[in-house]
């Protein structure tokens, strides 16, 4: 079988993870929590979790303008050493990225965490609102909101 399976032969649950999630657990915030606990059933082969390179991209762009150069460089090795596959954005993502973002009122790197969800049958890790326009497509696995003030706003243009 080419998935891996845990100690009792069930196949891993999916997760896709969107900036949102990923911002939310390096910086501590109150969905920190939701977000671990997703990584930690990956660390035990129970999970497996994909990334787009672009939604990679997203995190240290904010975290470059908002910190800095050297912030959003620890930050992207720390990422590389959480067990999340990262996928690049070859010619089928991205068009189908640019499917879901004519036809739904997204952001163009939240169409990609779709595709990516869509494309491996796996639920997108979020607490971005945003999400809620594409539920139909993708099943979404909601974490807890920021209680500070959302970067979605300003942040991503649709």
């Amino acid at each position: 079988m080419s998935e891996r399976e845990n100690a009792r032969g069930k196949t891993p649950v999916r997760f896709v993870l969107d900036s949102f999630a990923l911002l939310a657990y390096l910086e501590g915030e109150v969905a920190a929590g939701d977000v671990e606990n997703v990584l930690d059933r990956a660390r035990r082969q129970q999970a497996d979790i994909w990334m787009s390179v672009v939604n990679l991209g997203e995190v240290l762009y904010i975290t470059e303008r908002e910190q800095s150069l050297q912030a959003a460089q620890i930050v992207l090795a720390a990422v590389d050493q959480l067990p999340v596959i990262l996928v690049e954005a070859d010619r089928s993502l991205t068009l189908d990225a640019a499917h879901v973002k004519a036809r739904h009122s997204v952001a163009y790197a939240d169409a990609f965490a779709v595709s990516l969800a869509m494309k491996h049958n796996a639920a997108i890790v979020t607490g971005d609102p945003e999400f809620e326009k594409v539920e139909s497509l993708a099943p979404i696995y909601w974490i807890s909101q920021r209680h500070s003030k959302s970067r979605t706003s300003g942040r991503r243009p649709t």
